[in-house]
């Protein structure tokens, strides 16, 4: 038993001491292609370990809101009874406009057409922060179709 509280301390312990050390981890993103074939990249933060995450207006239920209002399901795929949840992948920018939408994981290619062009529509974020700086980070969202 003592054993147990022993281990659990010492993992509460180390848990703390590594989340307080925790510095921005982050990735490189395709920013475009320029017209001699070269790409640029943008360096983004990773979402989980920014201070302060972006938000949504209003928070995580508006966002749902705002999917749901925006979803118009493709006519054929309806028709099939293609169902699914397209994960997509984007940049919320320091200034909490989004861009470098993506889809990750597609399931029909009118599905992700329709999952792109909901999150086009979403309005400036609140912007994540680190260090007290607004910072572009990359969130990912999952665009659901249900019959």
């Amino acid at each position: 038993m003592k054993t147990h509280r022993f281990l659990f301390l010492i993992g509460a312990l180390l848990s703390t001491l590594f989340a307080s050390q925790a510095a921005a981890q982050t990735c490189r993103i395709t920013s475009g292609i320029s017209s001699n074939g070269s790409r640029s990249y943008m360096e983004v933060y990773e979402y989980d370990f920014v201070e302060e995450k972006p938000q949504f207006p209003g928070g995580g239920q508006k966002m749902v809101n705002f999917i749901n209002d925006q979803r118009r399901y493709p006519a054929e795929a309806y028709a099939r009874g293609i169902e699914g949840r397209v994960m997509c992948s984007f940049v919320v920018n320091a200034d909490g406009t989004v861009s470098h939408i993506s889809v990750l994981r597609g399931v029909e290619p009118t599905l992700n057409r329709e999952a792109l062009r909901i999150l086009s529509k979403m309005p400036a974020w609140q912007p994540g922060k680190l260090s007290g700086h607004n910072v572009p980070v990359r969130v990912i969202c999952a665009v659901p179709f249900r019959k």
